[in-house]
């Protein structure tokens, strides 16, 4: 008999094994007509500007110069697209961070409309994973993006970034908060996930996430 915990391990190392080689740099679109040839399963990472969308990235894959990080938000203007060695059934898609950002207005215009062009319209696109910032929560901003993944019937999960930085009863409260924020909307992955990318907290249980969503997905 197969118990919850022995499901739970085998998807953690499922996950770890997913993760475990080399990841890539593979395209970059700046435009909905620049999107790479269709290729594996997607997940997406989707996140207000100064969300940590990048040392998320790297923390998952171990990788810490995978995605370019910066101190400057809003640094990430195109769909970035990353693989994992030949045959690894996933592609990573780095999504330019919504609201605030150091630009000309045109120009958070322009990416703003690439971001939810890709929402509504890729094939491939598993689940978006959008990053909220545990110290803050959610804000209106991030309520829009929900609502288009709610429009295109594309699944997403919550993942509360920088835990490290909020105390425990804290963290709990906006954990609550926020899945009782999305327990009335039609897309939505009822359970909120909470990880630093800092400290490493939550990235084995993100990696079975994801090995479980592609073992559903058949992949």
């Amino acid at each position: 008999m197969t118990t919850g915990a022995d499901i739970d391990d085998r998807l953690i190392e499922q996950g770890r094994k997913l993760f475990a080689g080399q990841w890539r740099f593979v395209w970059a679109s700046p435009s909905i007509e620049t999107l790479p040839p269709m290729g594996p399963l997607e997940i997406a990472f989707a996140g207000r500007s100064n969300v940590g969308k990048s040392s998320l990235i790297n923390a998952l894959t171990g990788q810490t110069t995978l995605a370019r990080t910066s101190h400057t938000p809003g640094r990430t203007q195109e769909l970035i697209f990353f693989e994992g060695p030949e045959n690894t059934p996933l592609r990573l898609v780095d999504m330019p961070g919504y609201g605030y950002a150091s630009a000309p207005k045109t120009k958070v215009a322009s990416w703003t409309t690439l971001i939810h062009q890709f929402l509504l319209g890729s094939a491939t696109l598993a689940r978006v994973y959008v990053l909220i910032d545990s110290r803050h929560g959610l804000k209106d901003v991030d309520r829009e993006i929900l609502t288009t993944l709610d429009k295109s019937a594309v699944s997403y999960q919550i993942v509360l970034t920088k835990a490290d930085q909020v105390k425990p009863g804290e963290l709990a409260a906006r954990t609550a908060e926020t899945e009782a924020a999305l327990a009335k909307r039609p897309a939505a992955f009822p359970k909120v996930l909470s990880t630093s990318s800092r400290a490493g907290a939550g990235m084995a249980e993100l990696r079975a996430a994801i090995a479980l969503l592609l073992n559903e997905r058949g992949a």
